[in-house]
Parts: C-alpha cells; structure tokens; sequence
C-alpha cells in the first residue's frame, strides 16, 4: 500500500500503445452483427464525469476496475470485475479480505499508475472504472481508446477524492444496480449516525490523520477516505493541516513539522512497515496527542488497509475495530 498515488503516470512506450490501439479498434471491437440485438432495460445510460459526459450503450459484461476501490464498489454491487487494479498491494485477487470471497474465480491484475493497456485491451472490456484516480487527463487519455472509461465524478477537485458515497452511485449507474447502490449507502450513513449518536463527544474534538511512509511522515486531508471516515463519525479536523496540503489530498511532513499532528486524537498507521518504529520514534512520541495518550498506532496491516479502503465493505470493517479502540485511546 502506499500513501497516495503520485499524480503523473509513468511514460508509455509508442510501440506499446500502438499494440493497445490496434487491438482496441480491431480484435477488441465488437461489430454491427453482435450488437445489432436489443439493449438492456435502462441503458443506454450517461454518466456525468470529470472529462465530460460518457455514454454506456448496453449493460456491461466485461468490467474492468482500475480507480481505488473500484473493484470492492462493483463487488458489493453483485458484479465481478475481469481485471482490477491493485492500489493496496492485496496479491490475489486483489481486494481487501473483506470482500475477496465475493470473487468465483481470479480476475487479471491490470497495473495502477501505469496501467497495462495490452492486457486490459485484450479483456476486451464494456468500461473502464476509474473513478477515483489521480483526475489526471493523461491517464483518462491513455485508457479511453480501449472501452469508455468512467471518471471521477464531474465534482471532485482533490486528487484521489472520490467519496465513497459518490463512487458507489456512479458505479451503481454504470452497472445498472442504482437501486441496491441506494441500499449500500443508506446501509452506512446510518451506521455513521447511529455511531454518532452513541459517541457524542466525539463532535468536540479535533483530529489529525497521518501516516509514516519511505522514511516519512506524512498527513491526510479532507476529501482523502481516511480523514472522511473519522468526520463522519462527528470529529472535526484540524485545519491548519488542510491549508497545508494546497488542495492535495495528503501532504508530506518534515520531522520539524511531525507536531502538526498534534490534535485531541492522532491516528498515525506505518505503509510497508511495522508499526514498531512509530511506538519508538522520539519525534512521534514527543507530540503533545502522544504524552497525553491520545495517539493511536493502527499497527494491524489488515485494519489500516480497511481503513484506508474507501469503500462501503472496507469501511464497514474498519469501523468494527476503529471505534472502539477510538474509544479506549479518549477514555485514557
């Protein structure tokens, strides 16, 4: 897993593309004859993206989930996708294990930041998901000529900043499961209220969100999963961090600016490390939310990967084992 994907893909080799192209226009292509049949009952449907409108002509067979996330949505909605993007680092198949059963039989691993064309286009896939990615138009660009790819929704401005609500809709729309996508999100907000009513106070206290990776810390912001999750149990998030990040989705913290972390709940969790040096580390250990035994370490891998998530089955793992050790660290 890693803090956040970078916003630039790497470079794709002309020769590369060119394969991609071909087989997206020639053995990837469906004719007339075999589309010539009648559509499914509500398609052809037009989803609202960052990069404009896109038309879904038929209900899609072959889904391929390249955006965070993406897969474990259209799993939860019923519907298995053929190949799937591993953001987290899972292995096999790719999907946090929580909704890894949901799965007959393994999909392909189709890349994240540089996704593989060659093996996408020969999915020969319906869509492309991608609705929380780096917004970039390089990347939209790179995918489009293999099936219609649906973007983050027309509205999100951070990076990475789908919400889940609006990821589940949009996917739901695309796959034609709008009603059960309705259920899925009405399932977890009222959890959300439900957690509030119960933990009151949780409304007067600030938090942060950080996390330790490649020998730095780093903090989430607002529009990032993480920071999201613990709002909406009714905490209220440090603002001097949210200016910090300039409209990014997490910014990288010096061990000068380690302190910022500071607030009346700290919730710090190590990427591709155990959460060892972060109960050791004196720069850590030497913030007030520290001392004060505010702090808390996410030190199971599978639980930050839930919390990390953002999706509804991700979350609602997490919060089966967040909230009450949310609750152990403020009773002190």
């Amino acid at each position: 897993m890693i803090p956040g994907p970078p916003t630039r893909l790497g470079m794709i080799a002309a020769g590369a593309l060119s394969t991609v192209l071909l087989a997206a226009c020639g053995g990837g292509g469906t004719d007339s004859s075999e589309s010539s049949g009648p559509t499914a009952e509500g398609y052809p449907v037009t989803v609202e993206t960052l990069f404009g409108d896109v038309e879904i002509e038929d209900h899609p067979e072959n889904v391929v989930a390249m955006g965070w996330s993406d897969a474990e949505t259209a799993l939860a909605l019923g519907v298995q996708p053929v190949g799937v993007a591993d953001w987290q680092a899972y292995g096999a198949p790719y999907v946090g294990p929580w909704a890894a059963e949901l799965f007959d039989s393994e999909p392909t691993e189709v890349g994240t930041m540089e996704p593989n064309l060659e093996a996408i286009a020969t999915m020969e896939p319906d869509v492309i998901l991608d609705t929380r990615s780096d917004n970039s138009q390089e990347r939209h660009d790179l995918l489009s000529p293999i099936a219609p790819v649906v973007g983050p929704p027309a509205d999100v401005e951070v990076t990475y900043g789908t919400t889940w609500q609006g990821q589940t809709r949009q996917v739901a729309q695309v796959l034609g499961e709008e009603p059960r996508g309705e259920e899925l999100v009405t399932e977890l907000e009222d959890r959300f209220a439900q957690l509030r009513e119960e933990n009151p106070d949780f409304a007067d206290m600030t938090i942060a969100v950080g996390a330790y990776f490649d020998g730095q810390y780093g903090a989430y912001v607002p529009g990032d999963t993480r920071v999201d999750v613990l709002t909406e149990l009714g905490f209220e998030y440090k603002p001097e961090l949210e200016e910090m990040a300039d409209g990014a989705f997490y910014v990288d913290l010096s061990s000068e600016l380690v302190e910022e972390l500071d607030a009346d709940l700290t919730v710090v969790f190590p990427i591709g490390d155990t959460a060892d040096f972060l109960n050791e580390d004196p720069v850590l250990q030497g913030i007030p939310a520290a001392e004060d035994d505010r702090l808390l370490v996410l030190d199971d891998p599978v639980l930050a990967d839930s919390f990390s998530s953002g999706s509804t089955l991700g979350i609602h793992h997490a919060l089966d084992e967040i909230v009450p050790m949310i609750q152990e660290t403020l009773e002190g």
